[in-house]
Parts: structure tokens; sequence; C-alpha cells
């Protein structure tokens, strides 16, 4: 890939002219802006040559900024084999990608008669502006007025910023037009059409290059002007502290208006609120709310029978052309009326919730509402939006960026310029959205010092006063101000005032007066025993959602599937192709999901846009209904679903799902919103994660999955919630399936948390299957189960445990001297800790025949308590595995004999260090010993003996199949687990071990 002429010769043919010795057949991409003359010589020098080289012509136009996004706009032109050769070069390079017809010369051309335009608007803007200054005008000002007049053009939009805030940071530079209009003037000139203002343009750019700004911003050449009229075009924004900002205003009203706006009283008189929302994320700030995504008069008879404070329709207009969200805003509000006149006492106020409220559809929604429901006495205006950072101070509507308030106007024109507005002040954004029908001076307004000084009874007086048909403005720096506003328009309302509302979700909640709540976990709705994982669809382009999702990934790693989804093949290839793309992510997602696995379905982020905007729309609508037919065709039912961004979330709830309603139970993360899916939907009642393209940092989908997927296997978990519990948990030594099969059903049965046990000897006869047949059992199970590595009595063990995937270990350095066992047993605790494993070790010896210890000399390796501090601090251990008279094995006949008094000491000391205690030989116990160790402290009793007498006995009873005496071994073991499970008090516990 070249970027010039000079480039491109030296390449092909070097200092002494000669042709290089590229590989025949490769293909030489010209970046570029060259004259097309140049192109379409080289190509005949090219084919001259006869090597079989291509040639592509490329221009691409963005600057530094948009190439370092790989958002670049690309012209191509060429040979169709050239093309076809560079075609996934040059997407991945662009946003946009021009196919050109005419071949070689015909992208530059195009790309020249940019540049013309590109430069001739730059140098004429620098001329206004210059000219303005010197008649004396405030600039910004007249920049601001122009942007509304006549006059305008996108690069006076783009680039006189740059000269009010004498910010020439090099996005393009003076010495590329320079260039660009000076391929423009040679190429007129061999064809004989004079370009005056290009020369003009031309001659400006040189004089700025000439004096040393040949580096800077292109809107640098402003600065030749500068110089030759001694004026200065810098009207820079000062900078508004939010903390100085909030510290100017009046304190907030004393009294707190939500409990009035939450009283019966207030509930009973105020109107239902109707909330039409372009956008499911409007749910954001409520709780306990319905949302119908139909609205068929039976329906919402249905709902307002249940006399609920307010409910949401959701209408998806955003993605609707102006005339169908007309339409659509007409139909609903006729049918809403219908309803409300069908049920008696009923009376309700529509809100119009727009995503960033002052993009979308208006006035046109507001209108349309208006000539069905009649006049109103008021439009209120409330774009206060906590959660996403936006204020209105003084009719000024900011958003915040970190520590600073920034005015909207300009920042929202640039996100959307079909939506978008440029008008800071709201009054003037009035009468820029009505185009001038409503003057900004015609605009009324509630001030911050009238919510905080004279409370709702001054809001209600001021909004009974407002002239019929006014649009009034509400100023907010916190949810206070909003209820304020809210219970005084209430008391305006029951004086018989009728209005009609845009704003954000902070109004919505505020007006019916809910107290905010922490974030929804999956514990909160009782979901504990969900195997399958969670479906994850992602459709959102925004650059948020694309780093958030590479978050997400680099974050889960392997224990997240990702399933791509070829946009190309969707949207771009044949119907066939389309549809085994489609049946192929399903069916990987449907499988994935069943083994337990949260599964990521992401489009592919390279963005393929057409030629034209109805293309561009039909691209769109193609990966829209494919992700919708992805979401169809899984069959397993997911723990949860979260859906990334509006369109896509909407999409998938009413086509995918089907649904014709849902509750909206709260907030997955502050401002994400958390539905339950109807009855009628395909998953009924799971989970629906709603989550705004825009909203949170790089790791909020990473938080939000964190605490909805299923929990991990941590034994460090299991043990600490035994110890808030105050009860034991058993850890099984398992041999072979029947053994895990056995403890896992158990556990279910139960509802018990449990540990499954590896011994050394287990591991060396079963190996890696022994191990994996543990760890999918755990993973499978509806009840939390990890894996354990017991006894590793040697380095080698424990490090190839370390790398089989065991949740824990036990470091068995109680054959060595005190000194070797610290030394051992902090070598391997650093080891687990960087994997988060939890590490057990032991301290004394217990007597057994694994041991070659008799019965009569337990007592001389009993755990020393001044030993076990100085091994604690020194190791820095999890667990701690003591021997108190307890033995590997068999009791002998007089019973066990255990030093109580012992494990009381030692409970002291390992609690004051987090520290767990372990008793290994649990088998034998009586209970009324064992219950005695638990109220003492034990928090993890080893089990064996028992069990494997029960497996043992079984096998020696006849059976006619081998499946019958598997069946018969594992009933037998399951029995005196659960018998146990019962006995260690963590029976019915598996529910407070879940997140």
């Amino acid at each position: 890939m070249v970027a010039n002429e000079s480039q491109a010769e030296n390449v092909l043919y070097g200092n002494d002219g000669s042709l290089s010795a590229l590989p025949s057949g490769a293909t030489i991409i010209v970046s570029s802006t060259v004259s097309p003359g140049f192109l379409i010589g080289l190509e005949q020098r090219l084919k001259g040559e006869n090597k079989g080289f291509n040639l592509v012509d490329a221009p691409v136009s963005g600057g530094v900024k948009r190439a370092a996004e790989g958002t670049l706009t690309i012209m191509a032109s060429g040979t169709d084999d050239a093309l076809s050769s560079t075609g996934n070069v040059l997407s991945a390079l662009s946003e946009k990608l021009y196919v050109i017809q005419g071949g070689c010369g015909a992208a530059s051309s195009v790309k020249m008669v940019n540049q013309l335009l590109a430069g001739v608007h730059i140098a004429a803007a620098a001329e206004a502006m210059a000219f303005g200054a010197r008649l004396g005008l405030k600039t910004r000002e007249l920049f601001e007025i122009i942007m509304h007049a006549g006059g305008y053009s996108w690069m006076f939009g783009n680039r006189v910023p740059h000269m009010l805030e004498n910010d020439y940071t090099p996005y393009s530079a003076v010495d590329i037009f320079v260039k660009d209009l000076g391929i423009v003037l040679n190429e007129s000139s061999s064809l004989k059409i004079p370009l005056y203002l290009s020369s003009v343009a031309h001659q400006l750019f040189l004089s700025g290059s000439s004096s040393g700004w040949g580096r800077c911003d292109d809107a640098a050449v402003v600065k030749v002007y500068e110089t030759l009229t001694g004026v200065r075009i810098e009207d820079k924004n000062p900078i508004i502290s939010k903390v100085d900002m909030f510290k100017s205003l009046s304190p907030e009203w004393p009294g707190n208006p939500l409990e009035y706006l939450s009283s019966m009283e207030c509930q009973s008189k105020s109107k239902v609120l109707v909330v039409l929302d372009d956008d499911p994320t409007g749910t954001q700030t409520v709780h306990d709310i319905e949302v119908l995504t139909e609205w068929n008069i039976e329906m919402l008879v249905e709902q307002f029978s249940k006399r609920p404070t307010c409910f949401f329709i959701l209408t998806n207009s955003r993605s609707l052309t102006t005339e169908k969200a007309i339409l659509l805003t007409k139909t609903i509000c006729r049918n809403v009326e219908a309803a409300a006149q069908a049920v008696k006492g009923i009376d309700f106020t529509i809100v119009l919730r727009g995503d960033s409220t002052l993009r979308g559809h208006f006035p046109e929604e507001a209108d349309a509402v208006v000539s069905v429901l009649g006049e109103m006495d008021a439009w209120i205006i409330c774009p206060f939006f906590l959660q996403g950072g936006r204020y209105t101070i003084d009719d000024i509507h900011y958003v915040a960026d970190a520590d600073r308030l920034v005015p909207a106007g300009e920042t929202e024109f640039a996100k959307d310029a079909a939506f978008g507005y440029r008008s800071s002040n709201l009054r003037e954004w009035v009468e820029e959205k009505t185009k001038g029908r409503i003057p900004a001076n015609n605009v009324s307004s509630v001030s911050i010092n009238l919510l905080r000084k004279g409370g709702p009874a001054a809001i209600c007086e001021h909004l009974c006063n407002l002239q019929k048909g006014s649009i009034c403005i509400v100023n907010a720096a916190s949810e206070r101000d909003i209820s304020v506003f809210s219970a005084g328009m209430i008391q305006a309302e029951i004086k018989g005032k009728r209005f009609l509302c845009r704003t954000a979700a902070s109004f919505v909640s505020a007006r019916i007066g809910i107290e905010p709540r922490p974030p929804i976990r999956p514990s909160d709705l009782g979901i504990t025993k969900d195997t399958s994982g969670g479906l994850i669809i992602v459709g959102s382009y925004v650059p948020k959602t694309t780093k958030q999702v590479e978050a997400l990934i680099s974050h889960f790693g392997p224990k997240l599937k990702c399933v791509e989804v070829s946009v190309d093949n969707i949207s771009m290839k044949s119907i066939q192709e389309r549809d085994e793309e489609i049946n192929h992510v399903a069916n990987v997602a449907s499988a994935s999901l069943k083994a337990g696995k949260d599964t990521l379905v992401m489009t592919s982020r390279q963005l393929i846009t057409g030629r034209s905007p109805e293309e561009s729309l039909e691209i769109n609508s193609k990966v829209s209904s494919a992700l919708v037919a992805i979401v169809q065709q899984i069959t397993t039912r997911p723990r949860y679903i979260l859906a990334k961004g509006g369109i896509t979330s909407s999409d998938i709830a009413t086509k995918a799902l089907e649904a014709k309603r849902a509750k909206v139970i709260g907030q997955a993360l502050a401002g994400v919103p958390l539905w339950q899916l109807g009855p009628e939907s395909h998953h009924p009642g799971v989970p629906y994660i709603v989550f705004p393209g825009n909203v949170g940092d790089n790791n909020a989908i990473v938080d939000v999955v964190t605490s909805w997927a299923r929990p991990s296997r941590s034994t460090k978990d299991i043990l600490l919630n035994a110890e808030k519990g105050g009860y034991a948990v058993g850890a099984f030594n398992v041999y072979n399936l029947e053994g895990v099969e056995a403890v896992i059903s158990a556990a279910e049965a139960e509802n018990s948390p449990a540990i499954l046990q590896v011994h050394p000897g287990a591991l060396k006869h079963g190996g890696v299957p022994l191990v994996a047949c543990c760890i999918s059992a755990a993973e499978q199970a509806r009840v939390p189960i990890t894996v354990h590595f017991d006894h590793g009595n040697s380095k080698v063990e424990v490090l190839e445990a370390l790398e089989l995937g065991f949740d824990s270990v036990m470091a068995d350095g109680s054959h060595l001297p005190f000194e070797e066992n610290v030394s051992y047993t902090k070598f391997l605790t650093c080891l687990a800790r960087a994997k988060e494993m939890l590490v057990e070790a032991e301290l004394g010896r217990l007597s057994g025949t694994e041991d070659d210890l008799t019965v009569e000399d337990y007592e001389a390796r009993l755990t020393d308590v001044k030993q076990a501090q100085e091994f604690i601090d020194k190791t820095g251990i999890n667990a701690l595995a003591v021997c108190i008279g307890n033995v590997h094995g068999k009791y002998p006949s007089s019973g066990p004999n255990l030093r109580l008094d012992l494990l009381k000491e030692l409970r002291a000391l390992t609690l004051d260090r987090g520290v767990h205690l372990v008793l290994h030989g649990a088998s034998g116990l009586p209970s009324d010993l064992v219950k005695e160790c638990i109220a003492l402290g034990v928090r993890k009793f080893n089990v064996n003996t028992e069990v494997r007498s029960a497996y043992l006995d079984a096998l020696q009873k006849p059976h006619k199949d081998l499946v019958h005496l598997m069946a018969s071994a594992e009933e037998a073991m399951k029995a005196v687990i659960a018998e146990k499970m019962h006995l260690f008090g963590s029976a019915g516990k598996a529910q407070a071990s879940a997140p």
C-alpha cells in the first residue's frame, strides 16, 4: 500500500527506473489523493511490463483520528480482479467503502472534487470568521447564529470550533490542502477549465504553510487572516467546574417530596402515568412497573383495571421515520383514551420518554398526542437524568464530563445529525426543533431557585398560571429537584390542569415516588439451580459497546463462549448462505448454553454499509432480523438474557421472544433495566437485561455478567458461608463415577453444598479423566460443589493438581519437621494464591494405618497452639487441618478421645486470622461429638471410610447386571452422604451459598 506518487514510483521502479522485484500478480493500493492522470499512466505502464501487477486507486477520507479508529471512508476503483483481491484489506480499514466505476483514476477524480469543495469551504469559513471579528462581533455568538442560518455548511460547523478554541491539533493539516488543491489546479490546467475559487483557496493555504503552520490542523489557515488584520478569532467556552457550579446553587428543598409522592393519598388522587417509550432502556430508574409491547384496547383496558401508578408502552419509534412515528403515536393515544374511558375513575398523563430526551421526533410526537387528546395546559420538557450525567441549570442543558459540565448541544449534533440539536439553551432548543414555530422568548421555565426555595406549592402555582398551550422547561441538578417538581405538578393536576411531558427516565421514577434500589442479583429472585448459561446478544455498533465487549471477552476468556455472526453472510450473500449462518450460530449457542457456559452472540464488528442510505437501511434490517431468527432458534432456556443496544433489545424482546408484556423488577446495574418476561413469551420468567448502548464504563458488561453468571466454584466461598451460618461442609473422597454421582445426587436432594475430594492414590489410579469427571459434575450441579485435592505431600503432586483445575488443594507437609513444613507449605500457598485457590495444610499428624502410626501414638502428634500461630502467620494458608485426637480410618473399640479444650484454643487463634478449621477422620465420630466440634468452629469434615464401606458392602450383593450393581452402590453411598450432610448442618444451606 502506497500513499503518494513518489512512493508508488519508488516501490515499483526504484531509483534507477528498473522494475521492482515484486512478485508477479502483486496488487498495489494507492491510498492518498493523487492526480487521476498519474494513475491512468501508471496502470498503462504496469500493463506494458506484462508482470500481472494489479493497481487499485483507493484514496481515503477521514484524517488521522478516523484512521486510528478504523472508520475511514474509502473510494476505490480499478479492475474487478484488483478490487476482489484487496476487498478484505479495504473493508478492514474503512467504515464506508464506495466502489467507483470507471477504472483507475475514477476514485481519485471523486476524491479530487471532494478536496476542492473541502478546501474552499475551510478557506471561506476562515474568511467569514475573520471578517466578523474585524466587524467587532463576538465570534462564538456569530458562529452559533450562522449554524442556524443559510450560510451554514458541514465544514463550517466542524472547523470553526477549532478556530474558536484555538486548538489546531492536526486531525488534518494545512499542507494536505497545499498538496490536494495543487493537484486540483494541475488537473484543471490540463483540462483547460478555470477554477477561480480553488486558486484563491490554494494561495491562502500556501500562505499558511509558508508562515510555519503547515503541520497544524487545516483550520489554522485562519491565522493568515489574524496576522493580516490583527484580530483574534478565539472565543473559548469557559470550562465549567461541576463542583463550583453545584456550590453556587441554593440548598435543596429541605422536605422529602418522595414521602408525599408515595403516600396512599397522593397515589389515589394522581393520574396514571402512561409512558410512551421510544427505546426500551427508558425503564432504567423504575421497579415493579409493567411494560407493554402491544397496545390494543383490550390489553390497555386490562392494564388500567389494575389501577397502576404507571406503566410503559414500548413504541421503539426512534427506529421509525417521522411519518411512521406520528401515525404510531396517534394510534396508541386513541387506544389509551378509549381504554381509559372503559374503566371507571381512570385519568392519565402521557409522558414521551425519549432516548437522550432532546433527540428524536420532537415536536412531531408531541403534536400527534395533542391532535388526539386535545390541547394541554403545558408541555413539560425535563431532560435531567442523574445516571447519565445530565443536568439543566439556568435553562442550559449540560452533560457531565468527569469533573466539569459541558453544554450538550454541539456534542449531541455530532452524535446524530438527523436527530441531534445544536442549542444547549433549552428555550432556543424549542425554537430550533420547532423550526421557529415557537420562539425562544415564548418558552417558560421552572428555575432551580423556585424549586429549592418555593417547594411544591410554588411549582403548583407557577404551573397553574401558565398560559394554555405553553412549553415549560424544568431546571434540575438533583433528584430532589425532580421530586419537588413532581409533587407540585401533581397538585396542579388535582386542580384540573393537563400536561404532556417529554422527559428522561429520572422524571418517571420521581413522579410516581419510587425510591432507588440496589442492583438486583440472581439470589434476590431465588435463582440458584439453573444449570444453563446466560445468553448475551450484541448488535450495537457504538464505540462504547465495542470496548465493553472487548473487556468482556478479555475478562472471562475461555469461560465465555463467543459466537460471532458474520454480517457479510447474513446481509450480502445468498438466502441459503444466510440461513446456514443463522442455523450454525443458533446450534452452537444452544449447545453452549446447555453446557452451562455464558454465551455471547455478537455481530462481526466490521460495520458494513450500502452505497446509499436506503441500501444501508436494508442491511441493518437484515442484520436485525437475523439476530431475531437466531434467538428464536435457540432451544436451551438461558439463565438470563442480556441484549445490548436499544433497538437490539427491543427487537429481541418483541420479535424473537414474542413478549407482549414484561415487569420491570429493578436494575442489574445503575441505569441498566432488568425485566421479567411475561407468561406468553418463549422463555417466561427469564430475567431480561436491557443494556443501553452508551451506559457505563468499559467494564460495565463485565460487572453485570459477573453478577449474573452461574456461581463460580469456590471452596473459599463454601467455607466462608459455612462460617457465617455456623455449620460444616462434608468433603467426600471419590474414586470413580459412582462416587461422584453419589455426592452430587445427595447434595442436590438435600440442597447442600459439598466438596468432591480426590486423594493422591485415587488421582494416580483415575488420572486426568477422574478429575475432569469431578469438575464437569461440579459445573453441572444445581448446588455449590467444588473439587479438592487431598493430602498433597510432595511438590510434584501439588504442582500437578494446580494445573488440573482443582478448586483447592491440601499442601500436606505434616510428615516434615516444622521448619520444612513451613517452607513447603509457604511455597505451594504462593503458587495456589495466584490461581485464587484455597490452601489447606496440616499441623501435627494423625494416626492411622496410612501413616504407619499406632493409635497409642496419637497424643504425641497433636497440634501445638504456639506452633500453629507461627505456622499460619508464615504460610498464609486459608484452612488448617488440626490433630486433636482424630484418626484416619477406624477409631479403637474404646471410641474417639478428642481434645475439645485444644480445639477451643485453636478456634480462638484461627478465627482471629480468618483461617477455617478442618477435621480429618470424621468417619465413626459420634453425632454429639461432631456437633460439639462444629460449635467449636470446625467448618470442614473429611469423610471416607463410611462411604467406602457402603460401596464395598453393595458390591457383595448379587446383581443381574453391572448397571444395576453401579446403581445399587451409588444409592448406598448416597444414603451415607445425605446422613452426614444433615449431621454437619449443611442440608438446606445451598441457597445461602449462592451469590
